[in-house]
């Protein structure tokens, strides 16, 4: 037996097989790995097992103060450090109590008028045009959109046509339903079915995607 193959998986690698095995999403995968990476890299590369809530509080500090990083992302430093120690060390490091927080900022959203989204939809044509009538008329979030595949789209449903929406999390998919004007009767049903396809210009994990295409899967058949 050799001996990498006596060695236990790296602290990383042990994280990500956890991570996985909960499918979260490649995403939150890469996410929760960099941070947990730049933690252990500010404390001098010290194993988390040996360090506990004071050092995740000066890490933390760190982000906030000199960092200058905004309340989200502190917020999700923590959540991938928490789930390193509760998930993979099986370790509670107990509350976080003197936790530097950063600023929330405080602004209102900027909300686009019916006229305003219809002016930008008379500018659009094709898929561009169908992702953006879909996020606007489903609520689904960008990447939810750029996720679908025809499989989550029931052309058999009575109009409106039904979705289903992935999630990072590893959550039940929600259902929506397309807006007036988007199915298969109008001419846009080839366009829906091509949205999220392996041809366009972006490359995302699919759930529950059948892999790349072959001679059983053949790309082309849309």
């Amino acid at each position: 037996m050799s001996q990498s193959q006596l060695q236990p998986p790296r602290l990383l690698e042990q994280m990500r097989a956890v991570i996985r095995a909960r499918h979260y999403s490649l995403r939150t995968e890469e996410t929760y790995l960099d941070w947990v990476k730049r933690f252990i890299l500010f404390h001098g590369k010290r194993h988390p097992r040996d360090m506990g809530a004071q050092e995740v509080q000066q890490f933390l500090a760190h982000l906030a103060v000199e960092g200058h990083v905004a309340a989200s992302t502190q917020s999700q430093a923590l959540s991938a450090i928490l789930f390193l120690y509760q998930q993979v060390l099986k370790h509670d490091i107990g509350w976080l109590h003197d936790v530097v927080r950063a600023k929330q900022p405080q602004r209102l959203p900027v909300v686009l008028t019916r006229d305003e989204v219809a002016a930008v939809l008379r500018h659009l044509s094709g898929t561009p045009w169908i992702m953006a009538t879909l996020l606007y008329g489903t609520g689904l979030r960008l990447m939810e959109c750029m996720r679908l595949r025809v499989k989550d789209i029931d052309f058999a449903y009575n109009q409106p046509q039904r979705v289903r929406a992935h999630h990072d999390t590893p959550a039940t998919p929600t259902a929506a339903q397309t807006p007036p004007g988007v199915g298969p009767g109008d001419g846009s049903g080839r366009a829906l079915a091509l949205v999220g396809r392996d041809s366009l210009p972006w490359r995302l994990e699919a759930p529950g995607a059948l892999g790349p295409p072959s001679a059983e899967y053949p790309r082309d058949g849309l």
